[in-house]
């Protein structure tokens, strides 16, 4: 009588034997099922060993495409580098639209200074603002147009910035131009329309004064679009630009093309960001973002690559975009 533990250790052994190709009836394999079954095997490792040779190269590939997209965020302004431009002068360090300001300004280097311009009573264009005037004069209803260029030359800002600095009187646009145009790459005559609403003439003595003092490096924009396309009338080749800026009472954003023979934009510098820098890049328009003072609006401006940054404290900007640039050249970022 057989060993029942046998019999069923043969029946199992059978069994397996069918299940990998032998068959009941011959005591040869099922090659054909048999090869079939260790090639698709085979494949499967083939297949397995591929996806483990090329997994860690294409996980590096989009870390390393990531990294170079976050880089060149953060470092593609070196490329074209906007200018830093000094808002009235150096306007942290003494009065701004002082000589002192613009003095102060140059020695720093800088790009650009934006000059505000105004005119008086009697005609006389002068690097004033009229918020200036009433910080000066402690009168907060004064305008530049109702005063004389005597009362003008007899305010002093030194009074309201006692800092140690000579020559704080307020200059001439003639004075300031001569001082500066020579020294920086640009400069950006901001031209104010005070009362009336528009000053006839205005146009005509800022466009005199610049061909007087040789200034071949000015742009003149204003917040009047009927002034901007007056410079347009009369000289054509002079780069003008026009503002854009959220109106305070309605929270909308003024016109952002409105002005075709415009090449530079001057746009308050909350309301930029990456679209509105396409959109005014494509129509071949220069933005220049104002006036931006904190390190964080700094740093967006440049990860937005404006063509300009007009700041009333141009040291901070110029030591930021220095130390930026250190750590991207740290960083392997490319100029070329």
């Amino acid at each position: 009588m057989r060993n029942p533990h046998y019999t069923a250790a043969m029946r199992r052994r059978q069994q397996r034997l069918l299940q990998t190709g032998w068959r009941k009836d011959d005591s040869n394999f099922n090659w054909s099922r048999t090869w079939r079954r260790l090639a698709g095997n085979y494949r499967n490792l083939i297949m397995l060993l591929v996806v483990i040779a090329l997994a860690p190269p294409i996980f590096f590939h989009f870390r390393l495409r990531r990294f170079y997209q976050i880089q060149m965020k953060n470092c593609g302004w070196m490329r074209h580098p906007p200018l830093v431009c000094a808002h009235g002068g150096d306007s942290t360090n003494a009065f701004p639209n002082t000589m002192a300001a613009y003095r102060s300004a140059l020695r720093s280097r800088v790009d650009c200074i934006e000059i505000d311009v105004s005119c008086s009573a009697d005609g006389v264009l002068f690097a004033l603002h009229d918020r200036e005037l009433q910080r000066i004069s402690g009168n907060h209803t004064s305008r530049v147009g109702y005063l004389s260029m005597k009362e003008i030359n007899e305010l002093d800002a030194a009074l309201q910035f006692p800092k140690v600095f000579d020559d704080q009187k307020v200059p001439t646009l003639e004075d300031a131009l001569r001082l500066v145009s020579g020294s920086v790459r640009q400069v950006i005559l901001d031209a104010k329309v005070g009362p009336p609403l528009y000053e006839k003439g205005l146009v005509e003595k800022i466009l005199a004064v610049v061909k007087r003092t040789h200034c071949t490096n000015c742009i003149i924009w204003a917040k009047s679009d009927t002034l901007v396309r007056e410079i347009i009338r009369l000289s054509p080749n002079t780069t003008v630009g026009y503002i854009v800026m959220k109106d305070p009472k309605t929270g909308f954003r003024s016109n952002l093309l409105r002005m075709k023979r415009a090449g530079i934009v001057g746009v308050y510098h909350p309301l930029i960001d990456e679209k509105l820098v396409q959109i005014l890049h494509w129509r071949n328009k220069k933005i220049y973002a104002w006036t931006v003072d904190d390190m964080v609006s700094m740093q967006d401006m440049l990860i937005n690559s404006v063509d300009a940054v007009v700041t009333s404290n141009p040291a901070l900007l110029q030591q930021l975009m220095l130390d930026t640039r250190t750590q991207c050249l740290e960083e392997g970022f490319s100029l070329l």
